[in-house]
């Protein structure tokens, strides 16, 4: 069930004695990568508590349609953007009929009518109720309208009947639904992404650092977790949002990225070094701020900072390796050195000169350079070129 990784599932809880499955379902679901968030009927909470949904899914369980706690109050519309898929189990004969018909007159229906998200219904509900003939055309009605049903099952319910109504069991729920979503590239994968500067403190108040903004690293973990990984952010200091679905881990110094780096390697499949990170710090720090004396001159002593990506690259059973070459001049020449010197799998090559491609730009252009291939990728945004270089890490990475 790879394809539930960083996938935003809103799991709707509606009144019905199945409804102790849904706590099992969560968990399910959680276990598989995916982030849910549960909403639930007021029928559904005489069932099973808000507290044991929110304890599994570890978010705050939704009621409510107007929230005072979201933004604007408006927390109907936020999840409904927010959801890439909403799954309902178990969905009542009532709550069937109410979606069938245009009802929201509660927050689950409501989210339901507002999401552009596919809706799945699992139902579940006594077996004469599943034959009564309104149910049934509603079932109809509701799959001609592009909502799909899992199920139900046949056997025992919990009324003494035996028949068909009863809710799949969860794992069997959780597997449909993963089913449904596109498999991604880097489906299931673990990658670690370093991204933005670093900071080499020279006393309390001042560092060497450099201009990079980490647009590149944050625009390839977002693609990254598109693509279905689950993503390990190591960020220096930037102004950028962490990106949805992927865990960030803030660093400044070089050798706090390597350390971050460094954790959890032997569960990673994919290293991808985009931070620039200082080539040098200073050989000691001072204790308080260094005051500006009369001479004219001030020397630094300054000791080489570790190779982050070499040292990725020189661990047993290591993962597959990209770097970047940020250059000024001769681009894929050093691009190529730095290959084979580190031993990396495959590097980027980027021309920061440039002031529309460089540093603090929107857009880049690159050259992928393998042992055996150098593919040039034509300008154009960092969110799209972040695309197609997944696709090419993913490709290669599949290959080998």
């Amino acid at each position: 069930m790879h394809r539930l990784t960083n996938r935003q599932i809103i799991l709707g809880i509606t009144g019905g004695i199945a409804a102790y499955k849904s706590a099992e379902l969560t968990r399910i679901l959680k276990t598989h990568g995916a982030d849910v968030r549960i909403v639930m009927t007021p029928a559904a909470c005489e069932f099973i508590t808000p507290l044991t949904l929110q304890a599994l899914s570890g978010h705050a369980v939704h009621q409510h349609i107007l929230d005072p706690e979201a933004e604007a109050g408006m927390g109907h519309i936020e999840l409904a953007k927010w959801a890439d898929m909403i799954l309902i189990a178990p969905a009542s004969a009532d709550f069937m009929a109410r979606l069938n018909s245009g009802m929201g007159n509660d927050l689950l229906s409501t989210i339901c009518l507002a999401s552009e998200a596919p809706v799945v219904l699992a139902p579940a509900m006594n077996q004469a109720m599943w034959r009564d003939v309104q149910t049934q055309q509603n079932a109809t009605d509701l799959q001609n309208k592009n909502i799909r049903l899992l199920g139900p099952g046949v056997g025992d319910q919990a009324c003494g009947d035996n028949g068909p109504g009863r809710m799949l069991e969860p794992l069997e729920i959780a597997s449909q639904a993963a089913a449904l979503f596109e498999q991604g590239s880097l489906a299931g994968k673990q990658v670690f992404i370093t991204a933005g500067p670093t900071r080499e403190a020279l006393d309390p108040v001042r560092y060497i650092s450099n201009h990079s903004s980490g647009k590149m690293g944050y625009a390839l973990a977002a693609a990254a977790a598109d693509a279905g990984a689950r993503v390990k952010l190591i960020s220096g200091p930037v102004n950028l949002e962490a990106p949805a679905r992927c865990e960030r881990v803030q660093v400044e110094s070089a050798q706090q990225m390597l350390d971050a780096s460094l954790d959890g390697i032997s569960d990673c499949d994919i290293f991808i070094a985009a931070a620039a990170v200082a080539d040098y710090r200073p050989v000691s720090v001072a204790e308080h701020k260094m005051k500006k004396g009369k001479e004219e001159l001030m020397e630094l002593h300054l000791v080489k900072n570790p190779d982050i990506v070499a040292t990725i690259a020189s661990q047993p059973d290591n993962p597959f390796c990209i770097g970047f070459a940020a250059e000024t001049q001769d681009v894929v020449a050093y691009a190529q050195d730095k290959l084979q010197r580190k031993n990396l799998d495959l590097i980027i090559a980027n021309d920061v000169s440039r002031s529309d491609i460089g540093f603090n730009s929107d857009e880049n252009a690159v050259t992928v350079i393998s042992k055996t291939a150098a593919t040039p990728l034509p300008q154009t945004s960092k969110r799209l070129l972040a695309k197609q270089l997944i696709n090419l890490i993913a490709d290669q990475y599949a290959g080998k």
